[in-house]
């Protein structure tokens, strides 16, 4: 069988020190592994570290995306199974947007941001609340790591029984779970955007091939207009900023949520006179992020991506286990700290799709 958390099952004894020793390092491996950055703990351990790249590198590549059609999936029970235990599914497509520093080798309890009149921050939040957003003030706002865990019991009956599988599936929705958390934060900040002071959305734009409605390619050819003005308007907002984009050394992250997936993916291909082969209409280069995280689904973003959109890693979900002997569980507590702010909101814009 092919496990991903730990592959010495077969070998592992729970009363043995070593053994288990050996699978809190695996299991703190398994978790850190969606992190764009090798752990702190890992570093300085050229083979943990070089281990850690190379299984990251392969399960990117394993990664199954959140749209695929029929002939992607395997054809027997098995590789199903197998392929499950090579998934991560978590949305990590907020990194394009922000600039992600790892803070995991520092001491410090956040970073710095030089903000505009208008820029935004969140809070931590508590298990069951919204998310917190507030502006900034002043040239400079200082954003502070905030720590989030949570925990994930494994009756100690599942290592008695050799359960593995259900030992790992647990591990891996924990680890979903934890990522889930950080990935939302970050996007409801983005969101959070629309509700800053003077910001208005991007109008659906009539088509410049004044189709009619109803015509082939009406649609796609307004939204093309739509994401054309935005990006036009993102850089004649920020073009004394400092920030040295231009049409020509840019490219627009165009932020959608699934229900519109393919509304952007039509835009983007559309093409003059609507023929194969003919140019694309759109003046700038956009790269699609498409998530199912955004609570606004009939709306889309068009983002001039990192410079003062700031994400910090100060510690990767780290895992500490122990045995409670009075609900004979092992339990594994995980904890990771993150902050984010946007220094910049003109950075931003959002787009209507009627």
């Amino acid at each position: 069988m092919s496990f991903k958390l730990y592959n010495k099952w077969d070998e592992f004894n729970y009363d043995d020190a070593k053994d288990k020793k050996a699978l809190a390092v695996a299991l703190q491996f398994f978790c850190a592994l969606p992190d764009a950055h090798v752990p702190k703990q890992f570093q300085g351990r050229d083979d943990l570290s070089k281990k850690f790249r190379e299984k990251q590198s392969g399960m990117q590549k394993a990664q199954i995306q959140a749209y695929t059609n029929l002939n992607d999936f395997p054809a027997t029970p098995k590789e199903v199974i197998d392929n499950y235990h090579e998934l991560t599914v978590y949305d990590n497509g907020y990194e394009q947007v922000f600039d992600v520093r790892d803070y995991s080798s520092s001491r410090r309890d956040g970073f710095s941001i030089a903000t505009t009149a208008s820029s935004l921050v969140f809070r931590k939040i508590k298990t069951g609340e919204k998310l917190y957003v507030y502006g900034m003030s002043g040239e400079q706002e200082f954003v502070y790591f905030d720590y989030y865990g949570g925990a994930l019991g494994w009756d100690k009956k599942l290592f008695d029984n050799q359960d593995w599988w259900t030992i790992e599936d647990n591990a891996i929705e924990f680890r979903n779970e934890a990522f889930r958390i950080r990935a939302a934060t970050f996007y409801a900040l983005i969101e959070a955007v629309t509700g800053s002071a003077g910001f208005a959305d991007i109008a659906w734009q009539v088509s410049v091939d004044t189709l009619a409605a109803g015509t082939r390619g009406y649609i796609a050819s307004r939204d093309v207009q739509t994401m054309n003005i935005a990006a036009q308007t993102i850089l004649l907002a920020t073009q004394n900023s400092g920030y040295g984009v231009s049409a020509q050394n840019i490219s627009f992250i165009v932020l959608a949520p699934g229900e519109l997936r393919n509304r952007v993916k039509m835009a983007l291909n559309y093409t003059l006179d609507n023929v194969p082969g003919s140019p694309t209409l759109i003046d700038y280069r956009f790269t699609p992020v498409i998530t199912t995280m955004l609570t606004v689904t009939d709306h889309y973003w068009v983002i001039l991506p990192k410079l003062k959109a700031k994400a910090g890693y100060r510690m990767d979900l780290t895992t500490f286990t122990a045995f409670d002997m009075l609900s004979y569980t092992e339990s594994a507590a995980g904890w990771m700290a993150f902050g984010g702010g946007i220094g910049d909101t003109d950075q931003f814009e959002r787009c209507d799709t009627a």
